[in-house]
């Protein structure tokens, strides 16, 4: 990184620690559930109504849209230069964005354009790292899984341009959808249609004050098969509030510069979860900075400091039991060390449950599968709502 670059850097962070950051959520939020006329009727192909979703927005995403160089990406244009290039190229990434409508189709198509060809991973499904995930809203207002858009090739070989049938044969009723966007890769555009002749109304994003997750390539849903199996999305779904995933696969190291950007969302609370892109010595040297960081500009937002999680094969690996053990005494140590200088509204989260204990929630013995995902919920689940309240 250039001289000027960290210049650049060095004004950003006096400039947060003078405190005029401004507060920022998205600016077309609204209050909850509002339904929103679209601002310019649908485009109209082949009896197929489409509809923008930049018309009324996604969650999941700290910073209004005029922020934004990218819609889609997940930091705002002036991070680009003062974050590390990798955070930087990562951030846009649509990882925990979602955006939700109320329709009575009973088929509903998709469109998008992706900012990679390379749809999936070695380790991660097309599905996950590059589809459209879809759920619903069921009689008992629970969220329930419809479909998953799987993207491949077009006829012409362009696998950046995605098109078509999300899900069909649907009961007829008129719904509340959300549809998680991909994981892995960024998104230049996107659209819904229906039949013409059917309802279609956006809903706008949530005006809740979102959970916002800082971490590493598992925070950023490796290794989802679809991007609402992701920890960060089944937690939204589970504490009912927004959430925005900020993870950076093997860039998650307590960044000062990211630690800055994170004081300017209004969350509920913050949950750092960096530990395994992090060496003991590394974790020493910036968690308690890190947070207090934080608390100059949000003194009493909840902070959640998690351990990292336990490798399948640590029980026959030695050098992965020690890593875990000196990590994880870093990281308690810095929480310690920030109890007793009296920092409050601070949560710790221990690691070695948090994929279960059979060895078997990882697809390559670090990043969850699906089930993994799961289990990590279920064990952040009651650590969020002690420190939301709930």
């Amino acid at each position: 990184m250039s001289p000027v670059d960290f210049s650049t850097r060095r004004r950003f962070l006096m400039h947060l620690a003078q405190g005029t950051a401004m507060a920022v959520l998205p600016g077309e939020l609204l209050s909850e559930n509002a339904v929103l006329p679209p601002p310019h009727a649908p485009k109209v192909e082949n009896g197929i109504a489409w509809f923008d979703v930049q018309s009324w927005g996604v969650e999941g995403r700290g910073w209004a849209s005029e922020a934004m160089d990218r819609f889609y990406a997940r930091l705002p244009g002036k991070a680009r230069g003062v974050v590390r290039e990798p955070v930087w190229n990562l951030s846009q990434h649509s990882a925990g964005m979602l955006t939700r409508f109320r329709t009575d189709a009973q088929e509903i198509h998709v469109r998008y354009k992706l900012t990679s060809a390379n749809l999936d991973m070695p380790h991660m499904p097309a599905t996950g790292v590059s589809g459209i995930d879809l759920y619903a809203m069921d009689e008992k207002a629970h969220w329930r899984w419809v479909d998953v858009f799987r993207p491949g090739n077009s006829k012409t070989g362009d696998s950046l341009s995605q098109s078509g049938k999300l899900t069909s044969g649907l009961d007829h009723a008129n719904r509340v959808f959300s549809a998680y966007l991909p994981l892995y890769n960024g998104i230049d555009s996107l659209e819904f249609g229906v039949a013409e002749k059917s309802k279609f109304e956006p809903i706008s994003p949530r005006r809740l004050k979102p959970i916002v997750f800082y971490g590493t390539s598992i925070t950023h849903g490796a290794c989802a098969s679809r991007p609402g199996m992701c920890h960060t999305a089944i937690l939204g779904r589970m504490l009912d509030r927004p959430v925005i995933n900020l993870g950076f696969s093997g860039n998650g190291t307590m960044d000062p510069e990211v630690g800055a950007l994170l004081t300017e969302v209004d969350a509920a609370a913050y949950v750092i979860d960096c530990l395994p892109n992090m060496e003991a010595k590394q974790v020493a040297e910036r968690t308690v900075p890190l947070v207090q960081l934080i608390r100059q500009v949000r003194s009493e937002t909840p902070i959640i400091l998690v351990e990292d999680r336990t490798y399948a094969n640590a029980w026959i690996r030695r050098s992965s039991r020690e890593r875990h053990e000196t990590s994880r005494s870093a990281l308690i140590h810095a929480y310690d060390t920030l109890v007793e200088a009296k920092v409050g509204h601070l949560h710790y989260l221990k690691g070695d449950d948090l994929l279960g204990r059979d060895d078997e929630g990882t697809t390559d013995g670090s990043h969850p599968n699906d089930l993994g995902f799961v289990r990590q919920s279920e064990v952040f689940a009651p650590v969020l709502r002690q420190a939301l309240g709930s």
